[in-house]
């Protein structure tokens, strides 16, 4: 069975999410072909992300490491990425079996209708794993690690269901989709509180300020692309160490910010891809739900956020709090994480946050910003048993991408940021026991709250 989901995972989720697609659209009565072509469209959207996460990765990566250099800003805990994080997850014991078991979970939890979301983000399942992996290394205790796969699982899928209508309500042509992903979730509940804090402060309601509203005020300057160029541009200039480098790199600087406006410009256009391979079977799924189980019954496709990253808040946000992130990571005391891989994966933080401020660039700057205070001393918190579980992949592998430097601990800002990760790691950790029984209790009680709320309704 292991070898079985290696292989699988093992295909991408460009190549598994298209054969899943089509499988899905057969299964609900589309033609072969219409389905087979929103499967293909699907699967062009992650191949042309991965591009553009790639161009972003591959142009800023070198920049950052001479700024790393020259500034001396060298700390403890290595980044990984997410793609050496995810192959570190899926490696592990948790990791062979994690999609049969949270599969089942889901099942159980839609008979017994605790749940709306049929989760097939299957790719990041890896995220699961990530915790359930982690937990088992520093217990020692297979168990123990999918005990807390399983209770991160079962969190998600109810703050899916939570998030589901807002969601909808938000993003253009997103009826009957969830967003399953506990990164994005973990970071909701915290959302909610400091945007409810900031609607306290007197005139802050002033600043309400969205991605057409900056255009309109800044006119080019509010503009996704031009950001991304000028933010190009200056961290090339920090990559030169005097006036006659600067002069010199001056191509090269230009060249970053072509390259990072580029980003900005084609991940919007790229996720529209998602959305047109997507509508077919969502609308199929509705027709066939409403007809079986009347206009009331809404279960929602649980995808992943990489559908509406290409929000253009998600973008200049982003963009804006790559360069502070990185301050931040060099002032906070306490801090030895240092994210240069992950960076990609900051588009991320925003999916289901921007819904909660209703698209509000300010607003969702600030929790942003908050959380990714919190996410780098998340990141050094989980960083020696995430060690520990990467150093065991390595040695059964030989994958060089898994390979910690020697010296440092190993560490990556998804998921390993995520409140809900460090929610189940520091319960498990202390006194695992009694953990344990607070993880299920608060498990438990949100899944009752869920049923009844689904049975309201």
């Amino acid at each position: 069975m292991e070898a079985v989901f290696e292989y699988i995972i093992g295909l991408g989720a460009a190549v598994m999410m298209p054969i899943l697609f089509t499988i899905l659209g057969v299964c609900i009565r589309i033609p072969f072909a219409k389905a087979l072509k929103s499967g293909l469209y699907v699967g062009v959207g992650f191949v042309g992300l991965s591009v553009i996460t790639g161009l972003l990765t591959s142009s800023l990566g070198p920049a950052l490491t001479k700024v790393v250099e020259i500034y001396e800003l060298e700390l403890g805990v290595f980044d990984m990425g997410w793609p050496a994080a995810a192959a570190v997850a899926y490696n592990t014991t948790v990791g062979a079996f994690i999609i049969p078991v949270c599969l089942a979970v889901n099942l159980v939890l839609l008979l017994l209708k605790c749940t709306r979301t049929v989760n097939i983000d299957l790719w990041n399942y890896w995220h699961f794993a990530f915790i359930g992996a982690v937990v088992y290394f520093m217990t020692g205790t297979i168990a123990w690690g999918f005990f807390a796969a399983i209770i991160c699982y079962i969190i998600t899928l109810v703050l899916a269901d939570y998030t589901a209508e807002r969601f909808q309500k938000f993003y253009d042509k997103m009826d009957g989709i969830s967003i399953p992903q506990p990164f994005c979730q973990g970071f909701v509940p915290f959302a909610i509180a400091i945007n409810k804090l900031l609607d306290l402060i007197p005139g802050f309601d002033k600043l309400n300020i969205d991605a057409e509203g900056m255009k309109k005020k800044f006119g080019l300057l509010g503009e996704p692309l031009f950001l991304g160029v000028l933010v190009g541009c200056g961290i090339g200039a920090l990559a030169c160490k005097d006036g006659q480098e600067l002069i010199d790199g001056i191509p090269g600087i230009l060249g970053l910010g072509i390259k990072m406006g580029a980003v900005m410009e084609l991940i919007p256009r790229i996720t529209s891809l998602f959305i047109e391979g997507l509508r077919p079977i969502s609308d199929a799924t509705r027709e066939l739900i409403a007809k079986k189980f009347g206009e009331d019954a809404k279960l929602h496709i649980g995808m992943s956020p990489a559908l509406v990253i290409g929000h253009p808040a998600t973008l200049v946000v982003s963009l804006l709090l790559i360069p502070v992130t990185l301050l931040l990571a060099v002032i906070l005391p306490g801090n030895q994480f240092l994210p240069l891989a992950s960076l990609a994966g900051m588009f991320y933080v925003f999916p289901l946050i921007l819904p909660i401020t209703k698209g509000n660039v300010v607003k969702t700057f600030i929790i942003g910003l908050v959380m990714m205070v919190f996410g780098l001393y998340f990141v050094t918190y989980m960083a020696g048993d995430f060690t520990l579980a990467a150093h065991d992949v390595y040695a059964q592998t030989q994958d060089a991408a898994v390979k910690i430097p020697d010296g440092f601990k190993a560490g990556a800002l998804d998921f390993a940021s995520s409140p809900l990760a460090i929610l189940i790691y520091a319960l498990t950790k202390y006194k695992i026991y009694i953990g344990a029984a607070v993880l299920c209790i608060f498990t438990l009680t949100l899944v009752f709250w869920n049923r009844r709320q689904i049975n309201k309704k």
